[in-house]
């Protein structure tokens, strides 16, 4: 597969009304809206993966924000946690800015792409085990697009590295058994068609979630982040 057809799967991906609760929720969202947002038109749609089709590194979250990435159509684009995230990409070199409001501020990722392993937005931002499983076959395509490229992922939180580890194995790596657990920090080598002797294996690295929770609280530090996105990079070949 090639990298033109990214943008293909992104369009079709926009489309899907696969889980109904999803559905409902993400629309009832949109129309209603949030004070603070009520001269937006809200996206209200499955958000696509963000950043270049050639990426080497790949951001694994867990599903857009009811009133960030719902809203702006963009991955991490509008709320705290993007706020975050995209600092930390900026401060490291993989972003052109350290800020992300909305789907046409200019902002550009280098060698790095951001989606999660669910689309839309859900209630209370938990999706269930099954809609986690519906939108598996998204995330599956999207990694076999990039596969050529992509040697290392970051995985935020307990939910998307349970989400993600099967769709790097139907994607054509191999997942260790018995499966890796969760761990901030925990790096893991998922071996590529070509065995364990091949160019085309991955890093697979565990990092705390961007959530309010966990940087309010100081679980999940800035420099925390940048330094797993750091040793990530370099484990990609992107970095300064």
């Amino acid at each position: 597969m090639g990298t033109s057809g990214l943008p293909a799967l992104d369009r079709r991906l926009a489309g899907c009304r696969a889980c109904p609760r999803l559905v409902a929720w993400r629309e009832e969202v949109a129309r209603t809206k949030r004070a603070a947002f009520a001269g937006w038109t809200y996206w209200g749609r499955p958000v696509p993966g963000f950043g270049p089709p050639d990426a080497r590194l790949l951001v694994v979250g867990l599903a857009p924000a009811a009133h960030g990435g719902n809203r702006t159509g963009r991955m991490f684009t509008g709320d705290r946690s993007g706020d975050v995230l995209y600092q930390a990409l900026y401060d490291v070199g993989l972003a052109s800015q350290p800020t992300s409001v909305s789907a046409d501020d200019g902002l550009e990722l280098y060698g790095v792409r951001v989606t999660s392993p669910v689309h839309c937005a859900p209630p209370a931002n938990k999706p269930t085990p099954e809609e986690r499983d519906t939108c598996r076959p998204w995330l599956v395509q999207e990694l076999g697009l990039l596969r050529p490229t992509l040697r290392a992922a970051v995985v935020l939180g307990a939910f998307g590295w349970q989400a993600a580890l099967p769709a790097f194995a139907e994607a054509g790596w191999t997942v260790p058994r018995p499966r890796p657990a969760f761990a901030h920090g925990t790096r893991v080598r998922l071996d590529g068609p070509d065995g364990p002797d091949g160019q085309d294996g991955l890093d697979l690295f565990g990092c705390f979630h961007v959530s309010q929770r966990n940087t309010f609280t100081g679980r999940l530090t800035p420099e925390m982040l940048r330094e797993v996105l750091c040793t990530a990079a370099q484990a990609a070949g992107l970095g300064k």
